[in-house]
């Protein structure tokens, strides 16, 4: 079977992808970011990213109704694809499978 690599960013970037369900752009997902995560990104930083997402296939996107609070402009909305979808379980079965791996004693603290 033949693993798809996505940066740990963009996994996480694609993950929001996911959780927003259709609704997400590049504010929303920024939002969620920093919420589910406590991460603090730029806007420009998630763009990027859901750009090179779609360029990758895992994401497509559409232009929203344009909005009054936008100034009339378009929201350009993501979602998930089934390539996206599929990295995101192989993705998710791999960090599965090694983490069943590891000794319980590893990750034990230890007092030194």
């Amino acid at each position: 079977m033949r693993r798809t690599y996505l940066g740990e960013f963009e996994e996480v970037v694609l993950l929001m992808v996911a959780i927003l369900d259709g609704e997400g752009y590049g504010v929303t997902v920024s939002q969620a970011l920093e919420e589910h995560t406590g991460r603090v990104v730029t806007f420009g930083t998630v763009h990027n990213t859901l750009i090179r997402l779609e360029e990758k296939g895992f994401v497509v996107s559409e232009l929203g109704g344009a909005t009054a609070e936008r100034g009339g402009r378009r929201k350009r909305l993501f979602r998930v694809t089934a390539l996206g979808s599929r990295a995101l379980q192989e993705i998710q079965q791999l960090r599965q499978e090694l983490w069943q791996l590891v000794p319980p004693q590893s990750l034990q603290l230890s007092s030194l």
